[in-house]
């Protein structure tokens, strides 16, 4: 779920976790989408699911600026891949520096029947498992499939998991209904504009 700063949220999905890190906020004009202010933050937002990580040590604040350097090189690398062009040498670095640390480690519950991951569970194994996400996507059958939301100003990015991969927009619910929205009221416009064919 994200939040408008403008008010109101909505549904979205990335379609990937990495993808769904690059989105919590940023530098710039996007600051005013800052989700993780303080490392709890971090912490937190890696607790909720799907990947719940709970972190056994407390999240550093070297740790928070790790993040937000990741988040930032995800977000250049998904722009560039969408866009065709390129990727940052410089972002390309940080992902493969990040991916090189100890991920995450899964471990089977006594009961056999769930899994969660094994202790001590730290931040940095997160980002770990975040930007191998990431390297596996950029590498991956689905790499040609990252875009920008088609509306001229949203500048979500998501990977189109879907069959057909006609997937334009961040979410129906928002850019998908504007667009729709705005082509009516454009026909409705044209159609006000046209004079009748059976005016003198």
């Amino acid at each position: 779920m994200l939040h408008d700063p403008k008010g109101g949220s909505f549904r979205f999905d990335a379609g990937a976790l990495c993808l769904d890190f690059a989105h919590t906020g940023g530098e710039g004009q996007y600051a005013i989408f800052e989700t993780l202010h303080q490392p709890a933050d971090l912490g937190e937002w890696l607790a909720q699911p799907p990947l719940a990580a709970i972190m056994t040590v407390p999240v550093s604040a070297d740790e928070l600026t790790e993040a937000k350097t990741l988040r930032r090189a995800i977000w250049d690398a998904a722009h560039a891949r969408a866009a065709h062009d390129p990727l940052p040498s410089g972002a390309v670095a940080t992902i493969n520096r990040t991916a090189a640390a100890t991920p995450l480690t899964p471990e089977l519950a006594a009961d056999a029947t769930t899994a969660g991951w094994a202790p001590p569970v730290r931040a940095t194994q997160a980002l770990s498992t975040l930007a191998r996400e990431m390297i596996e996507l950029l590498s991956g059958p689905f790499s040609g499939r990252i875009r920008e939301c088609a509306s001229d100003n949203c500048p979500l990015v998501f990977v189109d998991t879907s069959r057909p991969g006609a997937r334009r927009w961040c979410a129906m619910e928002r850019c998908g209904n504007r667009h729709k929205v705005r082509a009516l009221r454009a026909r409705q416009a044209t159609s006000v504009r046209e004079p009748s064919p059976i005016e003198p």
